[in-house]
This record gives C-alpha cells, sequence and structure tokens, in this order.
C-alpha cells in the first residue's frame, strides 16, 4: 500500500516539474523573440517563425513528461 503511494507521489512530481520546465522555457523563448523584435523590427516575420517553432518544441515536453508519468 505504502509503495503504491510512493510510486504516485514521485509520478506526479514528475509531470509537475516537466511542466514547470516547459513553462520556463515557454517564457524565455517569448522574452528573447520580444528583445530581438525591439532590437530589430523589420525582422519581426522572420522572428515569429523562430519564435514558434520554440514554443512547439518546448510545449512537446510536456507530453512526454505526462506520457511517461502514465
Amino acid at each position: 500500500m505504502i509503495i503504491t503511494t510512493i510510486a504516485e507521489i514521485t509520478g506526479n512530481i514528475q509531470g509537475g516539474l516537466g511542466c514547470l520546465g516547459a513553462a520556463i522555457g515557454v517564457g524565455l523563448v517569448g522574452a528573447a523573440a520580444t528583445e530581438g523584435v525591439a532590437r530589430n523590427p523589420g525582422a519581426s516575420g522572420k522572428i515569429l517563425v523562430q519564435c514558434l517553432l520554440g514554443i512547439a518544441l518546448t510545449e512537446s515536453v510536456v507530453f512526454y513528461a505526462l506520457f511517461i508519468h502514465t
């Protein structure tokens, strides 16, 4: 009984840390994209594409963390 409870707790910690890491990553990507557009507004289209790719790849970490958890 206690081993099952410990396994559930550690799995939830793993999922939570995976989501936390992805949230930090998305924040960093957004901050870098904002800074890039502020420095060079003419390149906003190219920066937007790279930003969206970075966010999509960062968000995939959440799915890995949650699918490995279950």
